[in-house]
């Protein structure tokens, strides 16, 4: 698939072009120079057949060490695209900085576009075509994003460079639909290759350091700035036979503390874990779990995510070992008791390697649905063990179990009165469960039904 890879100074638009190719609200876009400091990729298609990765990146700008960083990504992003789009402002006069960033790109011997923006009329298009022909661009459009303005010529440039792709057929999605008034009949699905990993954590414990380590690249800027990272950066690979997709989310402060476009990248962190299915969980080990860790961690729980607790920095942790961190951590987050946990050291790259594997095996465990006949075999045999206490004089019983879903694993208890049956049994079934199979890593849900009555009915 082919890379358009979108380049230029802060603050010309190049988020809200991006934005408009995705169709989507996806790159958060301010008035604020900088806001832009990751890539972001996206999956486009013009003229019905044609796809290629549209890549979003920071603004070109020496001014700060960070900043820098941000420019060296961008340009590394232009050298692996195949065509390149370098935005200017069209409400400025052209700047010799711009000139120099727009030979040293055309260097690179690939198709490049010279994208004026904030045209919002024929005679400021005349005026800056003219001005602007300085450049010596061979493809020079002028449009304005914020009013869609004088696109065609745009697209029907990229469709010169973006090949049609291959038609395939459509395939019927076969969804099963359970009721709970019968036991279903087990059902062999096929496995789900694409796991979608939200990295989360208060600022500065190391998410996109982990990030970078996991891919073994530099995709993520890192700085000792706290809130380097405002975008979601998302980024996958392939990792026996599953998609893994990362998303490195920004860190997340005290409320008091979340300004200006912050706001933004905490309402977009909410609306990555909405479709995640793994969370790494990035820990300070040399800070410990703090309130601010609890409150993060509460997300987890609130969107009933898979997680891996990552404790980072371990190679500079002297002064606790390992029993009291995982003591501190279990204690302080009691709700993520199924979390599994590991020591790493991002920069150092310390056990970074067995991050991929838990992932994997963590997935496995939260897609996992077990047979209706082994289910109801275990559930007699916890029932045998602990009977259900009786209600006022009530017999209550539990007919039958069924998994009715996963992702999390979710069992209905289908029970003659099912609103007698106390949460401390529900939780006492959980555990048994969780002894005779394996959820590490997993919320398990068990909740008490009626004959015939639906999870949405509620």
């Amino acid at each position: 698939m082919k890379k358009v890879a979108i380049l230029g100074r802060p603050n010309v638009g190049k988020s809200s072009f991006f934005n408009r190719l995705a169709r989507a609200r996806d790159a958060i876009t301010s008035d604020v120079s900088g806001t832009t400091r990751d890539i972001k990729k996206r999956i486009v298609t013009i003229s019905e057949n044609r796809e290629f990765e549209v890549v979003d990146t920071g603004g070109i700008d020496d001014s700060s060490e960070l900043f820098s960083k941000v420019a060296e990504l961008a340009f590394k992003a232009a050298s692996s695209a195949d065509v390149i789009i370098y935005m200017v402002d069209g409400k400025m006069l052209p700047d010799e900085e711009d000139k120099k960033l727009f030979y040293r790109l055309q260097k690179l011997n690939k198709p490049i576009a010279l994208l004026i923006n904030k045209i919002d009329n024929d005679k400021e298009e005349s005026d800056r075509f003219w001005e602007f022909s300085t450049f010596g661009a061979e493809d020079m459009f002028a449009v304005s994003v914020s009013h869609n303005r004088k696109f065609n010529p745009l697209y029907n440039w990229l469709e010169k460079h973006i090949p049609p792709k291959d038609e395939e057929p459509l395939a019927l999605d076969e969804e099963f639909d359970p009721l709970f008034d019968e036991p279903e009949i087990d059902v062999e699905k096929e496995e789900d290759k694409e796991i979608k990993v939200a990295i989360i954590g208060r600022v500065n414990t190391g998410k996109s350091s982990l990030l970078n380590s996991l891919l073994k690249e530099e995709r993520s800027v890192v700085s000792d700035i706290a809130g380097t990272t405002i975008d979601p950066v998302d980024e996958s690979i392939i990792y026996n036979d599953y998609n893994i997709t990362f998303i490195d989310t920004a860190g997340i402060r005290r409320r008091s503390k979340i300004l200006g476009i912050e706001k933004l990248a905490l309402g977009r962190t909410e609306n990555m874990l909405r479709v995640a299915n793994v969370v790494l969980l990035v820990i300070d080990a040399t800070v410990g779990v703090t309130e601010l860790d609890e409150r993060v961690a509460g997300l987890i729980e609130k969107h009933h995510l898979a997680c891996l607790i990552v404790l980072n920095k371990w190679d500079i942790t002297d002064d606790i070992s390992y029993e009291q961190a995982v003591e501190n951590v279990r204690y302080k987050l009691k709700f993520l008791h199924y979390a599994s946990l590991i020591t790493i050291s991002a920069k150092t790259g310390l056990r970074v390697h067995k991050i991929l594997d838990e992932i994997v095996a963590i997935y496995k465990r939260y897609s996992m649905r077990i047979p209706t006949s082994k289910l109801n075999e275990i559930i007699k045999e916890a029932i045998t063990r602990h009977h259900i206490p009786s209600h006022n004089g009530a017999n209550v019983k539990i007919k039958f179990a069924t998994q009715f879903d996963t992702k999390p694993p979710r069992i209905a208890l289908v029970s003659n009165f099912p609103d007698f049956i106390h949460f401390s049994y529900i939780r006492y079934l959980a555990n048994f469960l969780r002894e005779k199979f394996d959820f590490e890593g997993v919320p398990l849900e068990i909740m008490a039904r009626k004959r015939g009555e639906r999870e949405d009915e509620e």
